[in-house]
Order: C-alpha cells, then sequence, then structure tokens
C-alpha cells in the first residue's frame, strides 16, 4: 500500500468528516468507528469515494471494520482489491 494512497484516504476523511480541521493527528492505525470519526452514512461516503477515486467495487459483503476502520486497513483493501 502507497504513502500515496493513505494520503488521499486521510485528505478524504479531513474534509469530509473533520471539516478540514487538520490540527488533530489522525494516525494510519486509529480507529475511525471506535473514535465517532465515521458513522454508518459516513461509510458510505467513504465507499463512494473509494469506487470513485481508485477504480475499485466494494460489494456490500467488504463493509466491515476488517477493511474500513483504520486508514492502514482502508489502504490494504483497495491494494487487494487493485491487485485481483
Amino acid at each position: 500500500m502507497s504513502d500515496e494512497t493513505k494520503a488521499a484516504i486521510r485528505t478524504f476523511i479531513v474534509e469530509n468528516f473533520l471539516f478540514g480541521d487538520d490540527s488533530h493527528p489522525l494516525p494510519a492505525d486509529l480507529s475511525l468507528i471506535d473514535n465517532d470519526l465515521i458513522d454508518s452514512t459516513g461509510i458510505l461516503e467513504l465507499v463512494g469515494f473509494l469506487e470513485e477515486r481508485f477504480g475499485v467495487q466494494v460489494a456490500d459483503a467488504d463493509i466491515v471494520p476488517t477493511n474500513l476502520d483504520t486508514i492502514e486497513r482502508i489502504a490494504g483493501f483497495i491494494a487487494r482489491k487493485q491487485a485481483a
């Protein structure tokens, strides 16, 4: 997974869920769900972004915390989808 992918995901999260407030650290391993940064509606927005930005298809079965809970997990998920 590339740093560019992580940076794009982080930028999306900051702009859409933190309203551009980049003053707080957002480590790649921080749980977006447990820290209330993203909710179920936000997950759907994130999925739309991932599909558009990275050209992947996210199936309903893929929408689980294992794939979408941290920037690190999201980047890994994208890498696996693009390699398939």
